[in-house]
């Protein structure tokens, strides 16, 4: 047996506490820790000795005294003997209405240079609402965004995947999502961005001080360069905060995320540094289970609701990948923004075909906004297998009926414009909150051709159909 003086030194600095322990190895990310008289519970916090900010998270356990856990914050600078402090809880995050407004990170430490916020703090980790607690009604939350609100209704409590590259309008539908929601609603909006790139999460937060909506918006961020651990975490931080406003302030929240993929590559870089067997093309064996846990806290009750807007990095295109297939059953609405929509200034640059929603059938919508809104998609179809003869040969070729088509559907694009609120410094026109009753009357009146006579232009950018009436007298 060795003599105390060749022992190794993390055997020899044992800790003379209950709830601390000692760093064993280093791997990366991966910190082993001894814990010789208590062990910490699951997903407890834990803090280094000499340098408190330093965080780590209890994943599982080695043996019964030994726990492996996962650094929330670089590991620079720790090595084998440092002592490390249980803190006897999970991460907490503060909970109240001092939040609106302010930007934090995964441990809810505010990140925007203003002071930090006081007040009662709350774990991250929850059981999601039992089914007996849930509202059982199907509501419809209309937006006031003409194109949404006809196409791809969302459901109050529901999660909408919101599909698009870079430059086609994610961000400015977002923000123009939060300040309706907060106009028409009295709602709460929260925005979690993981793996956010810090660039873009700082320019959201000047557009959203610009636009006048950060004062009813909460924004959480797990940064690109920040490690797995804060990422994989980040989304329950934003949820935390969200539930408080549902259940204590009995407000409706809608919790905007980007991008819910990342939290899932989080997730297998978690479990990759944990050593668990990958499962198919490499993603970890519990991605289920993960993306679950998270999803399901997502619902409505009879306090309030939570209502998500989720947006979708489809890998390679391949929506038959593990992870995309995963979150789509999780989805009740598709938004997709379309570049080719862009170029030609049409914007909300929504596609009315690719778009979609589960609750767009009569027995939710009702039989008049389900027949309306085939009509148009329908009408736009076909307008859509025109174009190519429309380049070939030009309009005139055409059959009398087929141009008919084309005037309607020509007529459809430019009404399903409509000027946001948050761009109102940008393009000077006022923006436009549409009711979906006039959203639906002014397609009915374009589809029964009562504007045929109507010049184009005069529909676009408009907010009821009434406008149109008044640009051409």
């Amino acid at each position: 047996m060795p003599s105390p003086a060749n022992r190794p030194k993390a055997q020899r600095l044992s800790p003379d506490q209950t709830g601390q322990g000692i760093v064993l190895a280093v791997r990366g990310s991966v910190i082993d820790v001894s814990f010789p008289q208590a062990l910490p519970k699951h997903h407890h916090l834990l803090r280094l000795a000499r340098a408190p900010k330093m965080a780590l998270e209890v994943m599982t356990y080695l043996s019964a005294t030994v726990v492996r856990s996962i650094a929330l914050t670089p590991t620079q600078g720790i090595a084998r003997g440092d002592r490390v402090i249980n803190t006897g809880h999970p991460i907490q995050v503060p909970i109240g209405p001092q939040l609106l407004g302010r930007v934090f990170n995964v441990f809810g430490d505010t990140i925007d240079n203003q002071p930090p916020l006081e007040g009662e703090s709350q774990s991250i980790y929850a059981r999601s609402v039992p089914l007996s607690q849930r509202s059982t009604t199907t509501e419809i939350l209309v937006t006031g965004i003409k194109a949404i609100d006809l196409l791809a209704p969302l459901e109050r409590g529901s999660k909408a995947g919101l599909f698009g590259g870079a430059g086609v309008g994610k961000t400015v539908l977002i923000t123009e999502m939060i300040h309706n929601i907060v106009s028409r609603y009295q709602g709460v909006s929260i925005f979690c961005g993981i793996g956010e790139r810090s660039r873009e999460g700082e320019e959201l937060y000047r557009e959203m001080q610009e636009a006048g909506v950060l004062e009813n918006t909460v924004m959480v961020f797990g940064q690109m360069n920040e490690p797995p651990g804060s990422r994989f975490r980040v989304g329950y931080a934003a949820l935390t905060m969200a539930e408080y406003f549902r259940d204590q302030a009995h407000r409706d929240v809608l919790l905007m995320i980007d991008n819910v993929f990342r939290f899932i590559q989080a997730g297998a870089e978690v479990s990759g540094l944990m050593g668990q067997i990958p499962s198919r093309v490499g993603y970890q064996p519990t991605l289920a289970t993960e993306l679950a846990e998270l999803e399901e806290r997502i619902c409505s009750t009879d306090r309030g609701a939570i209502t998500s807007v989720q947006a979708v990095y489809v890998p390679a295109d391949d929506l038959t990948d593990p992870a995309a297939v995963h979150i789509f059953s999780h989805l009740s609405a598709s938004i997709v923004l379309s570049r080719k929509r862009t170029s030609e200034g049409l914007y909300p640059a929504v596609d009315p075909l690719q778009s979609a929603s589960k609750m767009l059938s009569p027995s939710v919508v009702g039989d008049r906004h389900y027949q309306i809104a085939q009509a148009v998609r329908r009408t736009l179809a076909e307008y859509e297998d025109l174009k190519d003869i429309i380049a070939m040969l030009g309009l005139e070729e055409l059959a009398q009926q087929e141009r008919q088509t084309v005037y309607r559907a020509r007529r459809l694009e430019r009404f399903l414009t409509q000027p946001f609120f948050t761009t109102e410094q940008f393009t000077g026109v006022p923006g436009r909150l549409v009711s979906l009753q006039d959203t639906l009357e002014g397609c009915e009146r374009i589809l029964a051709d009562e504007f045929s006579q109507v010049p184009e232009q005069d529909l676009y950018l408009i907010g009821r159909i009434q406008e149109a009436q008044s640009r051409s007298t």
